[in-house]
């Protein structure tokens, strides 16, 4: 599952900030990711995972309801323009490094499906781009992209 952090384009944002404010501002037992995605393109991990198909409970990030046990999910800075309207502001560097991700994840786990947050909740537009459309682009497999 990809998410943006719905953060203004150009707005650092560090793996500290979203433990504040999924932790002690909303009162989550665990943030909404497994990785992130810095401007620069560097990959921080927030939730350590044994890297195999089963996610444990230990492993479980609140990403998008009904679906955590069964999902991994990684969010890039930003997906906002100045105003707070949803833009697809990922740098190159981001662009590379998620498509590097998503590639690697689904040559890893060939069952799984790649999908954005918008396409389990209709109120949101994280992660501010057309994640099938995106994933075609890079090479992704119609097998492996959620319609």
């Amino acid at each position: 599952m990809i998410h943006c952090t719905a953060t203004p384009e150009g707005r650092a944002v560090m793996p500290d900030d979203i433990r504040r404010w999924h932790l002690s501002e909303n009162g989550w037992k665990q943030v909404g990711y497994t990785d992130m995605v810095l401007l620069d393109g560097k990959v921080e991990r927030l939730v350590g995972n044994n890297e195999d198909k089963i996610i444990d409970p230990w492993e479980i990030t609140n990403g998008v309801a009904g679906i955590n046990s069964i999902s991994r999910h990684i969010v890039y800075v930003g997906g906002t323009d100045a105003s707070g309207k949803a833009k697809d502001t990922r740098t190159p560097q981001q662009k590379a490094a998620l498509g590097n991700y998503v590639l690697d994840f689904v040559r890893r786990f060939r069952d799984v499906q790649v999908a954005g947050h918008y396409q389990f909740d209709g109120k949101k537009a994280c992660p501010s781009f057309d994640v099938p459309a995106w994933c075609r682009q890079i090479g992704v497999t119609e097998k492996n992209i959620k319609a």
